[in-house]
């Protein structure tokens, strides 16, 4: 199945060298609000990140919202895409959701082993906070 914003990130990512796709995710990562300091807590941090990494997630309109930072740009970057593709979903669609993206556009073959761990940490994250809303909808 096909999603239209991760084939648009795919198109963004599409011709361009390694360089270009670093400096890509350095302007993502800019672009990300950062995170309010008093959600930077242990609570919402996510081990098995080289970096620090903070999530943080609420529903409006039934489906989930994450606010996602990390202290490392790159990883601020990878983060900022994945919000682009989890962010305003409903909680079973993001439980279930293929990310795609990270291997068509060479993202997740590319990394360091460190952060390709940590990459799988963030995702195995957000998909156990949509599980968990997934099963709490479930009980309701």
């Amino acid at each position: 199945m096909t999603d239209a914003i991760q084939d648009e990130i795919i198109g963004e990512f599409d011709g361009l060298e390694w360089l270009e796709k670093y400096d890509l995710l350095i302007r993502s990562a800019r672009e990300l609000e950062p995170m309010d300091e008093e959600f930077r807590t242990d609570d919402n941090s996510i081990s098995g990140c080289q970096s620090r990494v903070w999530i943080r997630s609420y529903k409006k309109d039934g489906k989930l919202i994450f606010d996602l930072d990390s202290d490392a740009m790159i990883t601020k970057g990878i983060m900022a895409l994945l919000l682009r593709v989890v962010n305003n979903r409903h909680p079973q669609e993001i439980a279930n959701i293929d990310l795609y993206f990270l291997e068509k556009t060479g993202l997740k073959s590319n990394l360091s082993p460190a952060r390709s761990d940590g990459l799988r940490a963030i995702i195995k994250r957000i998909k156990e906070i949509a599980q968990n809303e997934v099963g709490q909808s479930n009980f309701q």
